[in-house]
């Protein structure tokens, strides 16, 4: 397996086969690359913008791909989600697209770039004082440059992760995704499994709104006043460790799903079957300031029902203000017989880990 990513520190290189320092963003060194490779399949697993560029250059070298490039375009720009989403009848926050200007949405309201993700050019505005800087902020962001205005949907976040075989809609984990305030607006903290509230049905429109018949999906939905809302969906697996949640809780292996799919295998549907009664991934943040070490990942790996801890940066790395979700500073799973014990479990092992910090003393 050969890994692609311009930094040369990336986490995934550590399971890869071999690395390459080409950007997941460079179309073109990403096809001269399969090209001289002669790879068997081109995968994107994580992040929107190299969806569809997996798809393009998979198409371009005659390799099997679940998604089809017009597809993978959709998943991947949330104007044009929001354009197919209303012609299907999807319910979703009102929007507007501002290219030079104008006025906004009725306040509060979110600002966004529409081809970015990670929570950049994100912001939520709730006086009008704010709105001039979110739509630069946006607009900076954007490939673009065009700004997308949504209303702000006030209610629990829910995630839904999903496989689609043949057309068949599959659903795995549903699970609430707890978020930072602002300025660290749509960060996610933790996500909890399971989830109480019932989205499976708008999450499964969304996905065939957008043509997408085979292949894993990620749509994040709020529960408004009005019932669920979907506020975005991608082509993708999560990239908040949703497959490793999901093999923790239900037992089935999304990882594997995907990269049979990308291949062109018969994909066998799963079977999900509750391993737990629940489960958490918490996010870990770290003040402002250089790591110099990090204490306490094996005291807390050693606690019952943690799987995992992990951190993200190496010894040097400068921490700055939560902003994104890169800005994390990594990520534990934590297993329960109930939500709520699995909740507390991941708290307890977030509370053992300990960043130094050259700059900032200690912070949790």
């Amino acid at each position: 397996m050969i890994a692609v990513d311009r930094d040369p520190s990336a986490p995934g290189f550590a399971y890869a086969d071999r690395r390459a320092i080409v950007s997941t963003e460079d179309e073109r060194g990403i096809d001269r690359l399969a090209r001289a490779e002669r790879v068997d399949a081109v995968i994107a697993p994580g992040i929107d913008f190299p969806v569809a560029i997996a798809a393009r250059v998979a198409r371009g070298l005659g390799l099997p791909h679940p998604l089809s490039p017009a597809a993978a375009v959709l998943a991947t720009h949330k104007q044009r989600q929001r354009e197919r989403f209303a012609e299907a009848g999807v319910p979703q926050p009102r929007s507007r697209v501002l290219d030079d200007g104008g006025e906004a949405l009725d306040l509060p309201c979110v600002v966004k770039a529409p081809d970015r993700q990670g929570q950049r050019g994100l912001s939520l505005v709730r006086e009008r004082r704010e709105l001039d800087a979110a739509i630069r902020a946006a607009r900076d962001a954007s490939r673009s440059g065009h700004v997308l205005v949504e209303e702000h949907v006030e209610g629990p976040e829910v995630t839904v992760n999903a496989f689609s075989i043949a057309g068949a809609f599959v659903p795995l984990t549903v699970t609430d995704r707890l978020t930072a305030d602002p300025p660290a607006f749509g960060v996610a903290l933790a996500h909890v499994w399971p989830s109480p509230h019932d989205v499976l049905d708008v999450a499964r429109r969304a996905a065939e709104a957008l043509g997408i018949t085979d292949g894993p999906t990620y749509t994040q939905v709020k529960v408004g006043r009005n019932g669920p809302t979907v506020i975005e969906l991608a082509a993708r697996l999560g990239g908040g460790h949703d497959a490793e949640l999901c093999k923790a809780a239900l037992g089935a292996d999304l990882n594997a799903l995907a990269l049979s799919a990308a291949l062109g295998e018969e994909v066998v549907p799963p079977t999900p079957a509750p391993q737990v009664g629940g489960a958490c991934v918490r996010f870990l943040v770290a003040r402002e300031g250089a790591l110099d070490a990090v204490r306490g990942l094996e005291e807390a790996e050693a606690l019952d029902g943690v799987r995992w801890a992990r951190v993200y940066r190496r010894p040097g790395h400068v921490f700055g203000p939560l902003r994104i979700g890169s800005d994390r500073a990594g990520a534990l799973l934590a297993v329960g017989s109930t939500r709520d014990e699995a909740l507390a479990r991941a708290a307890g092992a977030a509370s053992r880990i300990r960043f130094d910090l050259v700059d900032a003393g200690v912070a949790v």
